[in-house]
């Protein structure tokens, strides 16, 4: 049972991490005008003021309805905002509210959200226990944010948003790391604000594998790309080579080359590539081949989560690679503070017990591991958050990247897309088998 204490202390939490959620939505659809809002940028993805308005319309459905039990604001655009009902490449074309209509309307949304909050009862019901119908909330506007800052990478036009450059490398990382095998508690079943795929904790036998410390960098991808990788079928898989062809795949999305070296494009500036800074907007399928090429493969799910969170001193399953305290800027690449990853090396901070570095923040990882449920996955509060999209369509990805909020990362979070996406904040790092040698004795 909580006391009124600790309930003003959940309170106070959650209203802050409210506003910030708020905060970087408005900064994301304030950097441009209305024109840039209600375009669409990308056939998969949405107008910016959609993305807008579906955070709003999803915080009065859930906050002001189902735990609050209170009117409706605004009933006549649910179905407008339903991301289910409405494919994104049909958005444009609907009625939708317009950019000042969507700040009004989410501005009325969260006053009636502020004055729930300062009354209800975080009681056993299980959608308010810990806060959690509103951290699925704040979760919810920070992945759009997320969504957000991706659309802006796609947006044509001249630079609208800014940031300070990341830190310098601190220490030197390369490599591998090896992780002994052995039984690893994998998930959750006591982080408060988990979601339901990433529930219940659960036992697996992890046999032994080696992990790179770092994550797959520019100069490293680079290699691949000028040794022959895009043009040599031997290191794709079937359906990897069949898109790299029909999608004509040269080299990672947004890399130019401008007759004398590779550069990229990143939020409408031009740069050359950083060699030591973690690749990014690689499709699965991409990361798989360049993995093969190094004579390696991708981790899997449970192998990428062991790598970040088992402690070997004591057997443990921290929350995150250097312990259970929340991240911060000395130990990630969070939170869209900075534009871009960071170089490897420069977040030792952040590394996990054995050494392997960046597992949280600056890009998704690939891994090999189709989307499934845990043993004994319960649905909740909705079998549209998880359980729709089960199956093997679905490649894994963890780890967050630098437009990921802390609240929407932790070392048990999953993320899943296509294995063709590539406007995602995604890179890869590589493990691989021991080899007899490494093994014997």
């Amino acid at each position: 049972m909580t006391t009124a204490g600790s309930d003003q202390d959940l309170r106070v939490r959650i209203a802050g991490e409210l506003e910030r959620a708020r905060n970087r939505s408005a900064l994301l659809t304030e950097a441009v005008d209305e024109t840039e809002l209600m375009r669409q940028h990308s056939p998969i993805m949405s107008p910016l003021v959609w993305d807008l308005a579906h955070v709003g319309n999803q915080e009065e459905l859930w906050l002001v309805r189902d735990v609050g039990g209170r009117e409706p604001v605004r009933r006549d655009i649910d179905d407008l905002y339903d991301a289910f009902k409405q494919p994104r490449r049909d958005r444009p074309a609907l009625p939708l509210l317009r950019p000042d209509e969507a700040r009004s309307y989410l501005g009325t949304v969260r006053d009636k959200v502020l004055d729930l909050l300062d009354g209800v009862r975080f009681d056993d019901r299980r959608l308010v226990t810990d806060g959690f119908a509103f951290g699925m909330i704040v979760q919810h506007e920070q992945q759009h944010d997320e969504t957000m800052l991706a659309t802006h990478q796609l947006r044509i036009g001249p630079p609208a948003l800014a940031a300070p450059p990341p830190p310098p490398a601190l220490v030197p990382v390369s490599g591998e790391v090896r992780v002994p095998g052995s039984r690893f508690t994998m998930g959750t079943s006591t982080d408060p604000w988990a979601l339901d795929n990433e529930r219940p904790a659960h036992v697996v036998d992890v046999p032994e594998f080696f992990i790179d410390a770092a994550p797959v960098t520019n100069g490293e991808y680079l290699a691949f790309l000028t040794g022959g990788g895009y043009d040599d079928e031997r290191w794709w898989s079937g359906p990897g080579w069949q898109h790299r062809q029909e999608a004509g795949l040269t080299a990672p999305l947004h890399w130019r080359h401008d007759g004398t070296q590779w550069g990229y494009l990143r939020f409408g500036r031009y740069s050359p590539l950083v060699m030591d800074e973690p690749v990014v907007h690689v499709c699965f399928h991409e990361a798989e081949a360049y993995a093969a090429w190094a004579g390696k493969r991708l981790p899997t799910e449970v192998e990428w989560e062991k790598a970040a969170r088992w402690d070997p001193a004591t057997g443990r399953s921290r929350r995150y690679p250097w312990g259970d305290a929340d991240p911060g800027p000395e130990q990630a690449n969070l939170g869209q503070r900075l534009l871009s990853p960071a170089p490897v090396g420069a977040y030792p901070a952040g590394a996990s017990p054995l050494g392997v570095h960046q597992l949280i923040g600056d890009v998704w990882e690939w891994t090999s591991s189709g989307f499934e449920a845990y043993p004994g996955f319960s649905a909740f509060p909705y079998r549209e958050y998880s359980e729709v999209f089960f199956g093997n369509s679905y490649r894994m990805l963890r780890g967050g990247s630098f437009g990921t909020d802390r609240s929407a990362c932790r070392g048990t979070f999953r993320n899943w897309d296509l294995p063709i996406r590539r406007q995602i904040f995604s890179g890869f790092r590589c493990a691989r088998d021991p080899r007899p040698e490494e093994t014997a004795g």
